[in-house]
């Protein structure tokens, strides 16, 4: 079972067992330096536990950039295929947390566990904030190309310094701040370059601009979500377990799926879901496959989110997150038959830009963090 330490107690410390018992590496929390404390975990030394946690990062990594780049491609499909719905997209983005519950009862429970009422608040909250999220890049999605889009998304991370700045106490840095300044100015290029007809509703101006405005609103509050997550299991939860891990996944689904579901009834868009099916331009069962295939991707999305903000922070998750949507733009292409003009691909590279910044960033931080504990471990 992996163990890693998110509380804020003196000691940060990291242990595994795999049969057999072995003392962890302790190091003095007032050794790190408090920008290499607040960006990432520390990490034993032992080759063993560096190998597993390497696979597992990688494993979460997989998911994040299969799970983002399969459901962001599904949900064009759905609306070029007649799909109108915004809430029943929105609930397909967040229902696929059935599918954990076998899980959770397998694993053993999280331990200790707070309060069930400071449990309920956390997740209410969180799954709240995902429902309107999940809305509005719904709406983003149907008024924006499928690449324009992914383009935008990119503003996350961005957004995600900021508010990790405020509640996870990460550092600005002039690479960090480098990596702001160019996604800004990819989010600006896009914005007034104006595309009509991009979008699967036949897009005009107006409904671009829109578009561009939700998707941006909407990376904004996946960040202070990512920032949220990291401080509930810092402060709230406290486990040290998957199991963690995987409740958050449900719960907040959960809700999030309520919510969005008494908004397809109060919006009277569950009247039209019928003859939507039936008019999906390759059929009925096809329509249900699409929805139930967004929703599994985005689960496999969330594990692989929500497990690198329990190993290492929500700033590193959102890095992988962010280093997907070029894959999108290249499917979209491919796939949709979207034009990737000049203005785009002026973007794309200034994005990649930014993204390396923050990359650099956590590279240095990393090396940093290594000689810290090369040293603890010498003395």
């Amino acid at each position: 079972m992996l163990h890693l330490s998110s509380s804020s107690s003196p000691l940060v410390q990291c242990s595994f067992s795999m049969g057999e018992a072995h003392e962890p590496d302790i190091i003095e929390a007032s050794q790190l330096p408090p920008e290499i404390a607040a960006f990432t975990k520390l990490r034993p030394s032992s080759k063993l536990f560096n190998l597993r946690w390497w696979l597992l990062l990688s494993l979460y990594t997989l998911f994040i950039l299969a799970g983002q780049t399969a459901a962001t491609l599904l949900g064009r499909f759905y609306y070029n295929q007649g799909g109108k719905s915004l809430w029943m997209s929105t609930i397909a983005t967040s229902s696929g947390f059935p599918l954990l519950i076998p899980l959770i009862f397998l694993l053993p429970s999280p331990s200790p566990r707070p309060s069930l009422s400071k449990l309920a608040i956390t997740y209410t909250i969180l799954g709240l904030l995902v429902a309107g999220d999940n809305l509005m890049y719904s709406y983003g999605l149907l008024y924006l190309p499928v690449s324009t889009y992914s383009l935008l998304c990119s503003t996350q991370l961005a957004f995600n310094a900021i508010f990790s700045y405020i509640l996870n106490s990460q550092k600005f840095t002039p690479f960090i701040f480098n990596s702001i300044i160019l996604l800004t100015l990819a989010a600006t290029l896009l914005s007034v370059h104006s595309e009509g007809g991009g979008g699967g509703a036949a897009a005009s101006t107006h409904l671009y601009s829109l578009g561009i405005t939700l998707t941006l609103a909407a990376s904004a509050l996946f960040s202070l979500v990512l920032s949220l997550t990291q401080l509930a299991f810092e402060k709230v939860i406290k486990a040290e377990t998957f199991a963690s891990v995987l409740e958050m996944i449900l719960w907040t689904g959960f809700i999030s799926s309520a919510a969005s579901v008494a908004g397809l009834f109060a919006g009277g868009e569950w009247r039209g879901i019928r003859d939507e099916a039936a008019g999906f331009e390759k059929g009925r069962t096809s329509y249900a496959m699409t929805l139930i295939w967004i929703s599994v991707c985005w689960l496999v999305y969330s594990v692989g989110a929500t497990g690198l903000i329990f190993m290492v922070s929500s700033l590193f998750s959102n890095v992988f997150g962010t280093a997907g949507l070029p894959l999108i733009q290249i499917f979209a292409v491919v796939f949709f038959r979207e034009k990737m003009d000049g203005v785009k691909v002026v973007a794309l590279f200034i994005s990649i830009l930014g993204f390396a910044n923050y990359l650099y960033q956590h590279y240095l931080d990393d090396s940093n963090k290594k000689k810290v504990v090369r040293r603890a471990d010498h003395s």
